[in-house]
């Protein structure tokens, strides 16, 4: 029996529309019967390409979950709000395990989904189908061993030359989600003085993965280096225009970050409601350690600052559906949502003392959580853009680009 999320006394979705309500109803009840029973083992266990869990995208698609952000015309649900609902299902799957919900519905629906719903319709109507059903696993490929943040033209090494009706692409890319078992990879890559988005296939001559690095945390987002090495791209594979990669990039990056916001609400979430259980329970100096007026403010706080990082992935969310620029909204989201993540999942631990530092306690055979999502959440501050460039980019709306550059 699943206990009542402390979201429930504390937020409310008064505001949001019942299509929305619905999918979160409809993505908790996943998270519930799919990612509970599995979350320790694939938030704890080391990467290695045969732990990828290719069942889990085939439960997605089968729930309709990838649906949700799309239209009809390429079997999508074509609701009113669908970023609205993409970022709720992200915080309900990154309540139990944060790297699937990255990796398999971030990486999925958000960053390669976004980019190919903007595609010209030979790729749009060919590959977005096929990501919805779950038959193919999809890898967004922007970063480089030298350039991460930095997406500039000189800053990108891998190359792109054309070769009659087509490119042939040399270069390595890092920190790829999901290329241990990618069927396509959008690439960013150099084509002269610009930069271009291309559509690579990843069974392509030439195309080598390297072993999935090992990572403090997010261990089911698996990551690994991409080399090409000559490998051939046919010109209808450019996604849309030549010159036009990096505001491709930057668009579905955009959009990830406001899913990285709601997946760090979710985290937050889950270290919430565990350590309140935990400490409204455990006897200290006579009584439960929540009645110490520190940890009771604390934990006012902390409802507080879930409460503020909820409320702005949705609106930023709203913003993007609605067609406003969403640009300021979703830096400040992503900044907010994955820092509570942090500061909660630390604070829960400390709370709980050794019962949150420990993932496994041998001696009762119980399975603790707090220590993952402690590992898990501090890569959110990091990728996807650093809260450090999250803030430049407040600072440039705030003061124009003429002061801050």
């Amino acid at each position: 029996m699943n206990k009542k999320r402390l979201s429930e006394m504390l937020y409310s979705d008064v505001f949001l529309p019942e299509e929305t309500l619905a999918i979160r109803a409809q993505a908790r009840a996943f998270a519930d019967r799919v990612l509970q029973p599995i979350a320790h083992e694939v938030n704890t266990t080391v990467e290695d390409p045969k732990n990828f869990r290719r069942d889990i995208v085939n439960a997605l698609a089968e729930a309709g979950l990838y649906q949700v952000s799309f239209s009809k015309d390429v079997g999508g649900r074509g609701l009113n709000y669908p970023m609205l609902a993409t970022l709720t299902v992200m915080e309900e799957l990154g309540y139990y395990t944060p790297g699937i919900a990255s990796a398999l519905f971030d990486g999925q629906a958000i960053l390669c989904g976004q980019t190919l719903d903007k595609a010209q319709d030979e790729i749009r109507s060919r590959w977005l189908p096929k990501l919805i059903r779950g038959e193919i696993v999809c890898c967004f490929a922007t970063s480089e061993p030298e350039a991460s943040t930095d997406l500039s033209v000189s800053a990108m090494a891998t190359m792109a030359i054309r070769d009659g009706d087509g490119y042939r692409v040399t270069g390595k890319k890092r920190w790829i989600t999901n290329s241990v078992a990618g069927d396509i990879m959008l690439t960013l890559v150099r084509t002269g003085d610009n930069l271009t988005m291309l559509l690579i296939d990843m069974h392509s001559e030439g195309v080598t993965v390297g072993a999935p690095d090992k990572k403090m945390g997010n261990h089911a987002q698996m990551t690994a280096d991409v080399t090409l090495n000559d490998v051939w791209v046919p010109r209808s594979h450019v996604i849309g225009s030549v010159g036009g990669g990096l505001r491709a990039a930057l668009a579905a990056l955009t959009m990830g970050r406001a899913g990285i916001a709601a997946l760090g609400v979710g985290m937050a979430q889950r270290a919430f409601d565990h350590s309140v259980e935990y400490i409204s329970g455990r006897h200290c100096f006579g009584q439960p350690i929540a009645g110490f007026q520190h940890w009771q403010f604390k934990y006012a706080d902390r409802a507080t600052a879930i409460e503020n990082a909820r409320n702005l992935y949705i609106k930023a969310a709203l913003n993007a559906d609605k067609k406003c620029s969403p640009q300021p909204l979703m830096a400040m989201a992503k900044i907010v949502g994955s820092e509570v993540a942090v500061d909660m999942s630390r604070d829960a631990i400390q709370a709980c003392g050794g019962y949150g530092f420990v993932r496994r306690l041998e001696g009762a055979g119980q399975d603790w959580p707090l220590e993952s999502i402690y590992r898990d959440a501090k890569i959110g501050e990091i990728y996807e853009g650093a809260n450090e460039v999250q803030r430049w980019a407040i600072a440039r709306e705030i003061f124009g680009r003429d002061i801050t550059g």
